[in-house]
């Protein structure tokens, strides 16, 4: 049996994304901005068919960080499984330093298309619904919120799959 993931690597900064917000008709709703810098990455991967979600929060973004979220996605890979995990083409996911688990196959996606991710709507829904207007006292405020978050999305496989399966 092969299971299907999709991975992705976000980076979420103090200067969040200002969405859209209910307000009554001719006033002028208030959105929190903040001119701060710091930042942290979002290593995510799901599994729509079975609405699983793997994520580490990390300082960095390259190859020993997408090794840690390769060992993550082999730990959550179901015993006797094989796991296909497509990927876009950036250089740590492809990299000859990159340690692959056996029950895992990197299949590249082709360059340019996101729209082939579904990892990436992940992220869009992310940043518009729990990451978005709001802002981040210091950097470990900022690390909590976006553990809060995946975790939240975690525990939500129906949203996983909603969001992540598609007619092809």
């Amino acid at each position: 049996d092969i299971e299907v993931w999709f991975g992705d690597e976000a980076r979420v900064g103090q200067k969040t994304k200002i969405t859209r917000r209910w307000a009554r008709r001719g006033s002028r709703p208030f959105a929190p901005v903040d001119l701060r810098t710091a930042s942290t990455y979002i290593f995510g991967a799901i599994c729509p068919k079975d609405g699983k979600a793997v994520g580490l929060i990390l300082p960095w973004c390259n190859t020993a960080a997408m090794n840690l979220h390769l060992a993550a996605i082999s730990a959550d890979v179901a015993p006797g499984r094989h796991a296909a995990l497509l990927l876009d083409q950036a250089g740590w996911h492809l990299s000859a330093k990159l340690v692959v688990p056996a029950n895992i196959t990197i299949v590249p996606l082709p360059a340019k298309c996101p729209e082939l991710n579904p990892q990436e709507n992940i992220w869009q829904f992310l940043r518009d619904n729990w990451l978005s207007n709001r802002i981040f006292l210091n950097e470990d405020d900022l690390v909590d919120h976006c553990c809060e978050t995946w975790n939240k999305l975690e525990a939500q496989p129906w949203r996983i799959m909603s969001i992540g399966l598609r007619e092809w």
